[in-house]
């Protein structure tokens, strides 16, 4: 396959960077992939449904979120997140249809 490399956008590829680096990981890709399903999670529940420790889950939202990933809010001792980037679904069904 050819790619045309001279017509594609240079801000486009950027974005699409950044977001692989930031979720090239297996426990960041579950996590998008539970809030895909569901537009926002605690960190606990988010730790149940990977059966991960707090710990390995709170490291990884950190990062997604200083990225510019995801999003948080607090309610009480509860921390929920979500996506806020959504251009992260389109690259992950874009990963998901491919032929590899």
């Amino acid at each position: 396959m050819k790619i045309d490399l001279e017509n594609i956008d240079v801000e486009k590829l950027e974005k699409v960077a950044l977001i692989l680096k930031t979720i090239g990981h297996p426990v960041r890709l579950g996590i998008i992939g539970l809030l895909t399903q569901d537009e926002e999670l605690s960190v606990n529940e988010i730790c149940e449904r990977l059966d991960l420790t707090q710990s390995l889950i709170s490291h990884h939202l950190s990062n997604m979120k200083l990225k510019g990933i995801l999003q948080s809010r607090r309610d009480g001792k509860q921390i929920y997140y979500g996506l806020k980037l959504q251009e992260v679904v389109t690259v992950v069904k874009c990963m998901a249809e491919c032929e590899i």
